[in-house]
């Protein structure tokens, strides 16, 4: 085995993809007026040994909170910048789970931009 005697390798994660809302984050006048739709990927890095040997909710990271959590963010205060509230929204996970780190990505797939493109996103990751 490549791992030294007594190490325990870890990545575990919990992903939730596309946290929909309509939210009003833009630089635009027109997109602080109208809003547009935007969807957030977050994956959590966490141990979920003993939530799979106990079967027990209380030792993992439930996913209705942190949807929750997410969707009141998009749908929230609006901001100029997508990397803000990116920021946002991780800053705002890690405190309110037990996740080692946070990874989130925010897609802004209406965004105005003047040539033919599948989705604008920004991602970031963030460790405790």
């Amino acid at each position: 085995t490549c791992l030294g005697e007594g190490f325990i390798a870890m990545s575990d994660r919990i992903t939730i993809s596309g946290i929909t809302g309509h939210g009003y984050h833009g630089v635009l006048a027109s997109e602080k007026a109208d809003g547009q739709p935007f969807s957030v990927d977050v994956v959590l890095e966490t141990d979920v040994r003993a939530a799979a040997a106990t079967d027990d909710l209380n030792f993992t990271i439930d996913y209705s909170v942190i949807a929750e959590l997410v969707h009141s963010h998009i749908t929230g205060e609006g901001f100029d910048l997508i990397e803000t509230l990116v920021e946002r929204i991780a800053a705002a996970v890690l405190a309110a789970c037990p996740a080692t780190a946070v990874e989130v990505t925010v897609h802004k797939p209406n965004a105005p931009i003047s040539v033919p493109f599948a989705d604008g996103s920004s991602s970031i990751r963030r460790e405790r």
